[in-house]
């Protein structure tokens, strides 16, 4: 097990990387800990939760509103959990994205811990503070910024994991080297899903490389007012795409990706959207998709990225390197329509 500490505004988060939730006596007791899990992966994986309080979520990001909250503070309620009780989410986004907002509003707040069980969540949605819900097609629209005190790692939960949810991972991944990572990004380039997924020490070098790079970017802006805001890469009209479609959020990144690349090309002369795209289709993701323009940018008008009569948007001057550009309304729709 290896073991890193990453430190915000609100405290540090322990990250104990290739451990086990198994035996996770070093990290959190089992006497005063609720789980909050969904029905995949409960069923997926039952001896993991045996004698364990749990509560079970149906799956799927529908199912991230106000009425699941609801649900899960009655339970809680009903397990006995006080200011004392540390919430541990074992899943993937949804169920983290949840497990940290009901822990920050739960008698105003009480400790909380993730245990990621897809390639997304390890090097994304577990890192960084952000928990939530939607609101209609309003991603994220509800929610705090609050770090959990520890994240474990446990690979185990990758064995079971399908192939469609690797694919959905590796766009984040991808995403982490556009704005940030040249390097990593060639290292991509030469690598394939099949690879990773043979060569579990290669994993969890990758896994905590994007991490690292994450962690980086939320402790030097924790509340999103400068840097952070390139991790929104893609995710614009990926996030409008994604919930106006039903698509997984990778495959909707990965069109929100390409688009971004477009638009760079068109304000700084960006030249390797192609190189994007290609590395893109490596990893499974399809990039290119006929949407609703007008219906997506109805969706656009109500990001929270927007200001007023602009929008801070995230294009790159090369691989590797991302910048905040700020679009008049009226500039981002021509550019948007022109895709």
């Amino acid at each position: 097990m290896t073991k890193k500490i990453f430190s915000f505004s609100s405290g540090k988060v322990n990250c104990y990387f290739d451990a086990s939730f198994e035996n996770p006596e070093r990290i959190f007791s089992h006497d005063n800990t609720i789980i909050i899990t969904d029905e995949n992966i409960f069923t997926k994986h039952k001896r993991k939760f045996k004698n364990r309080k749990t509560i079970i979520l149906q799956p799927g990001e529908q199912n991230k509103i106000q009425s699941t909250v609801d649900s899960i503070i009655r339970q809680l309620i009903e397990l006995g959990a006080d200011r004392k009780t540390v919430l541990v989410g074992v899943g993937g986004g949804v169920v983290t994205d949840i497990t940290g907002y009901v822990a920050g509003i739960y008698m105003r707040g009480i400790s909380f811990g993730f245990v990621p069980t897809t390639i997304l969540a390890m090097v994304d949605a577990a890192i960084g503070g952000k928990n939530g819900i939607d609101a209609g097609v309003y991603k994220n629209m509800v929610g705090l910024i609050r770090q959990p005190s520890f994240i474990l790692y446990d690979y185990s939960f990758l064995k079971k994991l399908p192939r469609e949810e690797w694919v959905n991972g590796f766009a984040e991944i991808i995403k982490h080297a556009s704005i940030k990572d040249a390097s990593l990004f060639s290292t991509l380039e030469s690598g394939s899903i099949q690879y990773y997924q043979k060569n579990i020490e290669e994993l969890s070098s990758l896994i905590i490389r994007n991490v690292l790079l994450k962690a980086k970017v939320v402790a030097n802006d924790e509340f999103e007012t400068g840097e952070r805001k390139i991790l929104n890469f893609g995710h614009t009209i990926g996030h409008a795409i994604e919930n106006l479609y039903g698509i997984p959020h990778g495959q909707a990144v990965a069109i929100g990706m390409v688009a971004a690349c477009k638009i760079s090309t068109a304000i700084n002369g960006f030249k390797d959207t192609d190189r994007v795209e290609n590395l893109l289709k490596k990893y499974g993701l399809t990039p290119q998709m006929a949407f609703d323009k007008d219906k997506a940018f109805d969706i656009l008008l109500k990001d929270k990225k927007k200001v007023q009569d602009n929008i801070q948007y995230i294009a790159l001057q090369k691989i590797g390197k991302a910048e905040i550009v700020k679009l008049s309304i009226d500039k981002f729709h021509s550019l948007f329509t022109g895709l």
